[in-house]
């Protein structure tokens, strides 16, 4: 596909078109092994925008190939207490199947780079499967590293307590 066709930018959650984009990719995200391999129900994708706007600290990044929904990721801003400084939390990273390929994600973690400069961040983290080593090569390419701060200590571990068990 002609790289003319790819849009990248940050969503706005009170547009229609990028709430859909929004609950379109991330469903598939959702139904995809490497994201639970189950889909979110509807009503909570309908709601997903809202309840994200409601979060002055979240923000999504969209890609549209063709004026389709092809890549979505949702971010949210924490802070580094070491750094002094926010940071940004990369949430979700998806790229639509067909879309897969084409450099999505290298120019929406761009665009997440951006902003968390514009916003005087000093990191971006994320979290990514052990089993998806098409992730890794990816964020590995753009510059991530396995979190460490000491060698002699092992790399971080990302952890979860589910609370709606």
């Amino acid at each position: 596909m002609d790289s003319a066709e790819i849009l990248v930018l940050q969503a706005s959650y009170s547009n229609p078109v990028h709430a859909e984009a929004i609950g379109i990719v991330l469903n598939h995200y959702a139904e995809d092994p490497m994201g639970g391999g189950h889909p979110i129900a509807p009503e909570l994708l309908q709601r997903l925008p809202e309840e994200l706007a409601r979060r002055p600290h979240a923000f999504s990044v969209l890609a549209f190939v063709g004026g389709e929904p092809a890549g979505l990721i949702n971010c949210f801003e924490g802070f580094s207490t070491f750094a002094c400084k926010p940071l940004v939390n990369v949430h979700d990273v998806a790229v639509v199947g067909k879309f897969r390929g084409l450099g999505l994600s290298q120019k929406m973690l761009q665009k997440v780079e951006e902003i968390a400069r514009q916003r005087g961040c000093c990191k971006i983290t994320l979290e990514v499967l052990e089993g998806n080593a098409v992730a890794q090569g990816s964020y590995r390419k753009f510059g991530f590293a396995p979190g460490m701060f000491n060698p002699d200590h092992g790399r971080m571990l990302f952890w979860i307590k589910d609370l709606q068990a």
